[in-house]
């Protein structure tokens, strides 16, 4: 092991994470995938996303040793095959009689607390780091209150209650994530996730009022106006509000998105005593997001390998740990609690729902 890395931790310094992966290397793996799952009508897909998994986690690197993907294609098949059987049966009922639809509509909402938690749990077993894996305990109830019901209380008031959503979400699975037999601990402070909404909605009721502005402008202008072509620019304009809308709303989320982050994986402990921590810039971020989505159109899908690996290499290179006390003394005990559990992850199936 890197004496630097041991000599650092031991002194409690903070660790960054890295990652190895290019854009070269992963479009050899990308653009197979693509293929195989154009050929086989989408089957490939499952297996296509353990190929990728494996890619990312295999280069992401944290005190000198990497991450494992564990789940096998056909693990994540079934699971799918179960989703579209369930979606073709409750097409057929709605059909057969419009009351079945409703009964329908009511089981997916109950069952869908079960099939979050199954879905964290299976992609948490399936991880592991220095041959120990990850383990998620949450119930059904838990991901019905953080998920759901958080999702609700956020957009009911217009994003306004959104911090509390945000500390539901990130305290039921932080808190309820594993590593052996090991706890995750965070407790991200109300007060700091509305810090983090201040500019978000700033820019948001802002860009509102002038887009407004402009739309009051346009309908002056149709009503004023009897010439198609004017109209149809009047037109033209219009949509171009809609689409800056579009764009005020994803570059505000996007901040917001990188600040939770930030605060949520800075107050986040593991057995209690091993500080994780993030700085990502909320501008960088926001504008690498934007400008991949730019560059994939742009070039029809072909730079998305590059546009993937660059948000993984930032993401990663700003995600650090402290541990507490000498990193070898640590890692002992840590792959002891996962010998005792390991047995029972590799015999259990697992499927994952794809959430």
């Amino acid at each position: 092991m890197d004496n630097r890395v041991s000599a650092g931790a031991a002194a409690n310094a903070f660790e960054r994470a890295r990652f190895t992966g290019t854009a070269s290397e992963y479009f050899g793996i990308w653009i197979v995938n693509v293929l195989l799952t154009i050929v086989t009508l989408g089957i490939y897909s499952a297996w296509a996303k353990v190929r990728r998994n494996r890619y990312f986690y295999g280069n992401t690197v944290l005190l000198g040793r990497s991450f494992e993907y564990h789940a096998t294609g056909m693990q994540i098949f079934i699971g799918r095959l179960i989703v579209v059987a369930f979606v073709i049966v409750a097409n057929i009922l709605a059909v057969i009689h419009p009351l079945f639809s409703l009964v329908t509509t009511i089981l997916i909402l109950i069952a869908l607390p079960w099939l979050i938690v199954r879905g964290l749990r299976f992609n948490a077993r399936v991880t592991s780091y220095r041959n120990v894996r990850f383990d998620f305990t949450g119930s059904a109830g838990g991901a019905f209150v953080s998920v759901m019901l958080g999702s609700l209380v956020a957009v009911l008031s217009l994003g306004l209650l959104a911090p509390f959503a945000s500390r539901w979400l990130n305290r039921y699975i932080f808190n309820n994530l594993r590593y052996g037999n090991r706890p995750f601990q965070t407790d991200p402070k109300v007060s700091a996730l509305y810090g983090a909404l201040v500019i978000p909605a700033l820019m948001v009721v802002l860009g509102a009022v002038v887009l407004s502005a402009l739309v009051a402008i346009i309908v002056v202008g149709i009503q004023a106006s009897e010439s198609d072509p004017l109209i149809f620019m009047v037109v033209s304009g219009m949509y171009l509000v809609v689409f800056g809308l579009i764009i005020i709303y994803g570059l505000a989320g996007l901040i917001y998105r990188a600040a939770v982050h930030n605060i949520v994986w800075s107050s986040t402990r593991i057995d209690g005593r091993h500080v994780l921590r993030s700085d990502l810039s909320r501008a960088r971020y926001a504008w690498i997001a934007i400008s991949n989505v730019v560059v994939t159109v742009l070039t029809l899908g072909l730079m998305r390998p590059w546009a993937a690996v660059r948000l993984a290499r930032y993401v990663t290179e700003h995600t650090a740990i402290r541990i507490e006390g000498e990193i070898g003394e640590v890692f002992t005990q840590f792959e002891a609690s996962g010998t005792a559990v390991g047995s029972e992850y590799m015999s259990m199936e697992g499927l994952d729902f794809g959430f």
